[in-house]
């Protein structure tokens, strides 16, 4: 049995296009940066943690595979996480404006035998934005929750400019690389 180890709407979506059917867990990881960590590593261990999580939540059901996920949005060595309030989400994406990114999506499969997992990594170019943009967008409230403080399929998808790499991965959940993992523990064809 397929656990996706996640709250996000976004990634029980994506995972539900792939037509499998999962369970959902709802696991507490915390999300802080270690000191000196580096982006790509952070993004990648928060995701092993909450696979693991969920893993322990089910561990008495055999054949379990549970599915960690997370994203982050990098710029330089500045690792974007969820906008704590309204200004927390307008200087993130004054920091955004005229400049490209990086969108880091890790994706961990670990059951009671095995464990696999693959990085996503996606370049994004938002417009220059200007004040009124961006209080406009901070206003519809689709900032929070999110890496970055945008939602790339929502109303914000208007201001990026250039994407070069995985939608779905900057979404949240590279459909391609969990393809591919499912594929590898037999649990997709």
């Amino acid at each position: 049995m397929l656990y996706l180890a996640s709250q996000s709407p976004r990634r029980r979506d994506l995972l539900a296009q792939l037509g499998l059917d999962f369970g959902l867990l709802d696991v507490d990881v915390p999300e802080q940066r270690l000191p000196g960590e580096p982006p790509d590593d952070y993004v990648s261990r928060v995701a092993r943690e909450k696979a693991g999580a969920g893993l322990l939540a089910v561990v008495a059901n055999p054949g379990a595979v549970v599915l960690g996920a997370d994203t982050e949005v990098v710029l330089g060595d500045r690792v974007f996480g969820k906008p704590a309030d309204a200004d927390d989400a307008a200087r993130m994406l004054r920091d955004l404006s005229g400049r490209s990114h990086r969108v880091v999506s890790s994706v961990w499969l670990v059951s009671a035998g095995r464990e696999a997992h693959a990085t996503c990594v996606s370049e994004v170019r938002v417009e220059p934005l200007d004040d009124a943009m961006v209080a406009a967008y901070v206003a519809t409230g689709e900032c929070f929750g999110k890496a970055g403080a945008y939602a790339i399929q929502g109303r914000f998808g208007a201001h990026v400019a250039h994407l070069a790499g995985s939608y779905t991965g900057v979404m949240g959940l590279p459909l391609h690389e969990t393809a591919r993992l499912l594929r590898g523990f037999g649990l997709l064809h």
